[in-house]
């Protein structure tokens, strides 16, 4: 199972849908899976429809998908980005400000980070370094 993290907190996963990768989506699908190893401009065209993109952390201290998602969002991608995997509440503000709108971890990772850890880190937006440059 898994959980979803989001600025609220932990929740249950209220998506139902399911996940085609690129390849065995010739054409838009209404979810994607993505490897940490996309080229999201291989996407180009094909994000009309797609309601849901999860892309992969298969480490802890990979962070391709945060530069997935931000070219993405770049991109004009407007539907729901969900970081899957390795990312630990210490990534949780780096991920929102990449453009992910929520988090999907294991629950073994959810009982060793517990909820008020994510939460912590959850008001992302106010705690930006150039924020604490400019005074």
């Amino acid at each position: 199972m898994s959980v979803i993290v989001t600025d609220a907190g932990f929740a249950p996963d209220g998506f139902n849908g399911a996940f085609a990768t690129p390849e065995s989506a010739p054409v838009s699908a209404p979810a994607l899976d993505l490897c940490a190893d996309t080229d999201p401009t291989a996407l180009a065209g094909r994000l009309e429809g797609v309601t849901m993109i999860r892309v992969d952390f298969p480490t802890v201290a990979d962070g391709r998908g945060f530069t997935i998602a931000r070219q993405l969002r770049l991109m004009g991608y407007r539907g729901r980005l969900r970081a899957r995997g390795h990312i630990i509440a210490d990534q949780y503000a780096m991920a929102r400000r990449a453009g992910f709108d929520e988090v999907e971890i294991s629950d073994a990772l959810a009982a060793r980070q517990p909820e008020d850890q994510w939460l912590f880190r959850a008001d992302w937006q106010a705690h930006d370094y150039q924020r604490r440059l400019r005074g």
